[in-house]
């Protein structure tokens, strides 16, 4: 035997501490509804059918058969069996995208989360009002904004309303009026990627003769 294979068996407390497969750990079907079935859990439902029967119409397409296994370890378990939490990424992109794009399932995760965490549920109010002044152009509301960021404990976004401050006018003016120098950027844009295309083939002229021609 090996030196890790000793060690292993020693430090085991138990057998379940050997099962250390090229199954475990793996993400399955199940993980973005074990939210819910942690909430029925507590609430008394410790029958997995009708849990299954639940989470089907919720969008899971997974056996009954992972249900059953999921509630068993509960009762068989002497610790809870929860959930492994979302990475901060998963938990980002469901923050930053619009609350209607998210499935059930995961706005039950992320309402799992935002219960457990006040200062990201602050947040995630705070994104979403900016969210909704800077897509339907209602620049006006930005102080208020400004004022409810202040008076909540999050640093990073204090950074953030500091530096709108420096130059609120041309901020508010950015949400609210329609017009954007977006064409004059994607002018720009054009012209260095084809900079980028030419650099150390061609010269000035044919340069200028691909700027003008090209669409």
């Amino acid at each position: 035997m090996t030196y890790r294979t000793v060690k292993l068996l020693a430090d085991a407390t138990a057998p379940e501490d050997l099962f250390r497969g090229q199954w475990q750990g793996r993400p399955s079907v199940l993980d973005e509804y074990k939210p819910y079935l942690d909430d029925r859990w507590n609430q008394g439902c410790t029958n997995a059918w009708k849990a299954w029967e639940e989470i089907v119409p919720l969008g899971y397409k997974g056996s009954y058969q992972r249900v059953r296994a999921y509630f068993r370890a509960k009762r068989l378990s002497t610790d809870p069996v929860t959930a492994p939490p979302p990475s901060p990424r998963t938990v980002a992109g469901w923050i930053l995208r619009h609350p209607d794009t998210l499935t059930e399932a995961e706005q039950l995760r992320l309402k799992a989360v935002l219960v457990h965490c006040p200062e990201l549920d602050a947040l995630t109010g705070h994104v979403r009002s900016f969210a909704e002044i800077l897509t339907e152009r209602q620049g006006q509301r930005l102080p208020d904004w400004l004022d409810a960021v202040r008076n909540d404990n999050l640093p990073g976004l204090h950074t953030l309303a500091a530096g709108i401050d420096r130059d609120r006018d041309a901020v508010i003016a950015g949400l609210t009026l329609p017009w954007n120098s977006g064409v004059v950027e994607g002018h720009v844009n054009r012209i260095k990627m084809l900079k980028r295309q030419m650099f150390g083939r061609a010269g000035f002229l044919l340069l200028r003769k691909r700027v003008l021609l090209y669409r």
